[in-house]
């Protein structure tokens, strides 16, 4: 097991291999939040720095959470290759297309249905183990390209906002998102 406070190449290389990631926050009360992360959305711009873009879904507790607690956990775990987890852990700011930075952060992405925030994670310290208990799996597809965003990019904008008042403006906690705030 290591620990660390900054990425380097071989842990670079690592995250950038993989398919899917794993986001955990909390808010000092409530439910703790894990989510698994795929398509094309995560960005390493530093040692010490990463971008998630954050697509639609059925809830938004992450950003409900930072509001509350400001702390992320990043999970990677090799299920093809050599065994490894690698955790990344710090804090995070939430970007909205009305926020001043969104339109650069967006830049370094592909443009993606649903798109609806930016996770903007600073990394404190890291820890890497052996990940030997993690089942090695063969990857074979992506859905978001033939499900996910396509079910938003028929909605078209004002569905997807639509949709994220019905279901995104409110974590299973009732904790406000600010998905719409000014």
């Amino acid at each position: 097991m290591a620990h660390g406070t900054k990425l380097n190449g071989s842990l670079r290389d690592f995250i950038t291999r993989q398919h899917l990631f794993f986001v955990a926050t909390a808010a000092p009360d409530g439910a703790v939040n894990m989510s698994p992360k795929g398509a094309d959305s995560l960005r390493i711009l530093s040692d010490t720095r990463l971008l998630w873009l954050n697509l639609s879904g059925s809830g938004n507790e992450t950003a409900g959470h930072l509001r509350k607690l400001n702390r992320m956990t990043l999970m990677f775990c090799a299920f093809e290759g050599d065994a490894l987890i690698l955790r990344l852990y710090g804090t995070a700011t939430v970007l909205h297309p009305r926020d001043a930075g969104w339109d650069a952060a967006a830049a370094q992405f592909p443009p993606m249905a649903g798109t609806r925030q930016i996770f903007d994670f600073s990394l404190d310290r890291l820890q890497t183990s052996c990940g030997t208990g993690v089942p090695l799996m063969a990857f074979q597809k992506d859905r978001v390209h033939d499900e996910l965003l396509p079910f938003y990019a028929k909605m078209g904008e004002d569905g997807v906002e639509a949709y994220w008042r019905r279901k995104n403006t409110k974590t299973i906690d009732g904790f406000e998102t600010g998905l719409f705030e000014d």
